[in-house]
């Protein structure tokens, strides 16, 4: 055996594989260096039955079949359900006081010729009188009249009525067709926004290009505030807390009724064009400034419409307080369909209103209460009621001792309002 010393071949060997191992790891830094600062790789693409899964999914929920099963809308709890007052309708030549009908003639300047002495109609907000909206119904065509917005003018799908035809005609269910009233003026048959038809999902019977009056009837006494505010027929929301002895008692004074029923009635051409959508036409008459809507206001008292009612059959739920937009708007189909989905989710069943109901023909003028106001109006007997004050400017006091004091000088100036009782 040989006994050569080895130990430099060793430290040889060692130094080499050092060398090696330090450029292997620097060669995987630099492979990783380059990886981190490489493009992502694209993901997967998914399986084709993934792909057929995510296209059947629904895309939103349907909250109407929701309501089959909701606690809340339980339709049995509908504290509301069957109030409505039975009225029956009477003929006009048989009623010992007319009463003021609707729907009239609102175009400005227009006065009724039924004297109702000193009965006025509530022009003050809906709210600040405590009434809410307890339903929503429209009319094919609209039961009002403003001349140069929607009248005998006017044009639709179908054309629009004459005036005025003076006719008894029965209220139609839906479905069926129905007398239509007067139209707007925006209708042309050239342009597809009042031409394309519109996929309707909860409405029926609603046309693109059509012109509907919309009425939101309110009161002080319907459920406000609850899940029962709505009602279908609206009679039950506005008699909802009201019994017929409360309402004999103080129907005594007819403008007690004026005071706690209202309508808002609002027209509309229906667009198939998204720029005129609008989210919310539950609450009652739309009011935007800018665009003169609910703006330009007719008040007046008269009574609930439809075809059962005429020249010759009078309503005698009245009088009460009507506001009605003198101006005609377009609205898109889709808030139509909006307010029908909405309709959809009261606690009470509304599908009986989800279609246009039949207009009553124009009111006669021997049937329209005298006392029409609008805002220049009001504004103006304000005016005139602040200007005696204004003139009677007051004179100095006398002195003490020469004041006068009898009783019948004091009780005047107690009437004049210069002394608190």
């Amino acid at each position: 055996m040989s006994g050569k010393d080895n130990t430099g071949t060793l430290k040889a060997a060692v130094g080499v594989l050092g060398l090696s191992t330090v450029a292997l790891l620097a060669s995987t830094i630099g492979l990783a260096v380059k990886e981190n600062n490489a493009a992502p790789a694209a993901p997967a693409a998914p399986a084709a039955d993934t792909m057929s899964a995510v296209a059947a999914a629904p895309s939103t929920t349907d909250f109407v079949a929701l309501k089959e099963n909701s606690i809340f809308l339980d339709y049995r709890d509908n504290v509301c359900a069957g109030a409505q007052l039975a009225v029956a309708n009477k003929l006009c030549a048989d009623l010992e006081v007319p009463t003021p009908q609707a729907g009239g003639n609102v175009t400005k300047g227009y006065v009724g010729d039924l004297d109702v002495g000193s009965l006025k109609p509530h022009t003050d907000t809906y709210f600040q009188g405590d009434m809410c909206p307890v339903n929503v119904h429209w009319h094919l065509g609209t039961e009002h009249y403003s001349y140069g917005q929607y009248d005998e003018n006017g044009n639709g799908p179908h054309g629009t009525a004459k005036r005025p035809e003076w006719a008894n005609r029965d209220l139609a269910a839906a479905g069926e067709k129905v007398r239509g009233g007067f139209h707007c003026h925006h209708y042309d048959e050239k342009e597809e926004k009042f031409t394309k038809p519109y996929d309707w999902k909860y409405c029926t019977n609603m046309e693109v290009g059509e012109t509907y009056e919309v009425h939101w009837p309110h009161s002080s006494v319907g459920d406000c505030g609850t899940v029962n505010q709505y009602q279908t027929p609206f009679y039950d929301g506005v008699f909802c807390n009201l019994s017929m002895e409360q309402f004999a008692a103080i129907a005594v004074d007819a403008q007690n009724i004026a005071s706690n029923v209202g309508v808002h009635g609002q027209v509309f051409t229906v667009v198939n064009d998204e720029q005129y959508f609008y989210p919310d036409m539950m609450r009652g008459m739309i009011i935007d400034k800018q665009r003169n809507m609910g703006t330009d206001i007719h008040y007046y008292t008269g009574s609930t419409t439809g075809t059962s009612r005429s020249n010759e059959m009078c309503s005698q739920y009245a009088p009460i307080t009507w506001q009605v937009d003198r101006q005609c708007h377009m609205i898109s189909a889709s808030s139509f369909d909006k307010l029908c989905h909405d309709m959809l989710l009261q606690r009470d069943d509304m599908k009986d209103d989800l279609y246009p109901h039949g207009s009553r023909e124009l009111v006669m003028d021997s049937l329209v209460a005298n006392n029409a106001a609008d805002a220049e109006s009001l504004a103006a007997a304000a005016a005139a009621a602040a200007a005696p004050a204004a003139e009677a400017a007051p004179e100095e006091a006398p002195a003490a001792e020469e004041a006068p004091a009898t009783e019948e000088v004091a009780a005047e100036v107690a009437r004049n309002g210069n002394l608190r009782a």
